[in-house]
């Protein structure tokens, strides 16, 4: 017997994507799309009729932010998988889709393939995240590293940026205080700046400036 096509709705307030979406479903067997709504409140008058497995909506809405109606949705359907959909991957964001509870996060242009990957990963795994999105999250536990510093500034530097004292840092490295005090004299001098919050500051300003280009 064949598997009945998980159904799907699709929520995006930017009207020139909606014919692709269609085009999307017409080559997925596993997936059946009910409907295509341009707003939050449009797809919650059709919900009773649409009865989706999976939804799929923007971020930023024309009615309120997107994130805001998993809650709504959740009282249709407590059980209903939802993924959120934004031409942002700010971290912030993904924090508070998340928290919303929702059970994935893509960014926008999605294609026939990154889509069919995503309703996939939620149909067996539960979840689903964008690469790009996933790529940040592991950067925020990867130790820094900077060319233009030492393995052993380096070091110093990750400690310092988690708030950790010179005598901290010192028993954690096991060195005295003093030659912790000499590498940060170093690092401010190759810094050029004068303290902590200064060097901290101008090591995320360089941080920023690589992940921009």
């Amino acid at each position: 017997m064949k598997p009945t096509p998980l159904k799907i709705i699709v929520i995006d307030h930017d009207l020139t994507f909606h014919e692709a979406y269609k085009n999307y479903f017409e080559t997925y067997r596993d997936y059946s799309l009910m409907g295509i709504y341009g707003s939050i409140q449009e797809a919650l008058k059709d919900y009773d009729k649409t009865q989706p497995d999976i939804i799929v909506s923007e971020v930023s809405m024309p009615d309120g932010c997107g994130i805001e109606g998993i809650s709504l949705f959740r009282k249709k359907d407590a059980q209903v998988k939802i993924i959120m959909l934004s031409a942002q991957s700010d971290l912030d964001i993904v924090k508070k889709a998340f928290k919303n509870m929702a059970d994935g996060y893509l960014t926008k242009p999605v294609n026939k393939n990154s889509l069919f990957h995503a309703l996939n990963s939620i149909k067996y795994e539960g979840a689903t995240i964008s690469n790009d999105i996933a790529k940040k999250i592991i950067s925020l536990f990867q130790p820094k590293s900077y060319a233009s510093f030492s393995e052993r500034e380096n070091q110093i530097i990750e400690y310092l940026s988690q708030g950790a004292t010179y005598k901290t840092i010192a028993n954690n490295l096991f060195v005295t205080p003093s030659t912790v005090n000499f590498h940060i004299q170093n690092i401010y001098l190759k810094l050029n700046v004068n303290s902590k919050s200064e060097a901290l500051k101008k090591l995320r300003e360089m941080e920023q400036s690589v992940a921009v280009a």
